[in-house]
């Protein structure tokens, strides 16, 4: 297992490199500068040229790269043009919004999932399969931000169960206090974000379950006389969740780099929200720190699929 891992980081490093050249380029390729008409727009062109020249904006685009890549080694993400503070502290306040909602997100989708997608590929053409693929059905076809907008209307607005917008209320005190608080923020988008995400976890769990349920193995078993609580369980079912296993690091990956439009929504200040917030600003430090951050979750998530598949498929370490 630990050489395929090993292969694996190793193949992550040109990847790397050739993502943050990709990133690099892109935001030189972006329209304006950060300092034209948004940090004060009665700069004069003598201002704006010398915060060009502080920044080392005028330097040729592989010296910035490669000025760039060094401070980037070194854990330096530079300066935020507009909101001037280090990147580092500004993506470490957002970061930890953002990986709670996504966590508490993706616990919920594998709660609500994987008893659905047992429950269809067990039932394969019964009312229960087709009841739960019409679900998948309408989330699929959903649009996100519609979804998002219908829920904040519903239960934030008009029922008025959930907050609409932020972390935690002014006014809570105490550890206990800022916890609930906090969870009471999030467990909106939270569930709206996991019905979502459901939709691939089910699909693949009620696929393999179906799959898996014609297999000589299970054949076999059922020959034998065993059970068939046992053939299910011991059998179907656990083989069935390799798949799941494998899915599941690109989902926890997928949810933390894919929180843009429900932290918009929600206005929930998150790494997501950040993101959109750098694009409007020409806030180009920001911006491919954060693309870098997100590209290489992807990556991780990547391995850490693997790693799980490794771990649950003795074929695989064999391999």
């Amino acid at each position: 297992m630990w050489k395929t891992v090993l292969r694996r980081v190793l193949i992550m490093i040109p990847q790397l490199i050739l993502l943050s050249i990709i990133v690099f380029m892109l935001a030189k390729m972006m329209p304006g500068d950060p300092f034209t008409g948004l940090i004060n727009p009665n700069s004069s062109a003598k201002e704006i040229a010398r915060l060009k020249q502080a920044y080392g904006l005028n330097d040729p685009v592989p010296v910035q790269y490669v000025r760039w890549i060094k401070n980037l080694l070194h854990g330096d993400l530079g300066q935020s043009y507009i909101q001037h503070v280090p990147v580092e502290s500004l993506i470490a306040d957002r970061a930890q919004n953002t990986f709670w909602l996504s966590l508490l997100s993706t616990i919920l989708a594998y709660a609500i999932a994987i008893p659905m997608g047992i429950s269809a590929g067990k039932h394969e053409g019964e009312w229960q399969d087709r009841a739960i693929s019409v679900f998948n059905y309408v989330t699929y076809a959903i649009p996100g931000f519609v979804f998002y907008l219908l829920g904040l209307w519903l239960f934030g607005f008009t029922l008025g169960w959930f907050p609409i917008s932020g972390t935690v209320d002014a006014n809570s005190s105490g550890f206990w206090g800022v916890f609930f608080s906090r969870l009471q923020h999030m467990i909106l988008p939270a569930i709206l974000y996991a019905i979502i995400a459901t939709t691939g976890i089910v699909q693949y769990l009620r696929t393999g379950i179906i799959d898996n349920k014609v297999e000589d193995y299970v054949k076999t078993a059922r020959s034998k006389g065993v059970p068939e609580k046992v053939v299910f369980n011991k059998h179907i079912l656990r083989n069935s969740f390799l798949p799941i296993a494998a899915f599941m690091g690109n989902t926890i990956t997928s949810l933390l780099g894919g929180s843009l439009i429900i932290e918009t929504v929600f206005s929930f200040p998150g790494m997501g929200k950040l993101f959109l917030d750098s694009i409007s600003q020409r806030d180009y430090t920001t911006l491919t720190a954060l693309i870098m951050i997100f590209g290489t979750l992807t990556l991780l998530g990547n391995l850490l699929s693997d790693i799980i598949m490794s771990l649950v498929d003795p074929r695989i370490r064999v391999k």
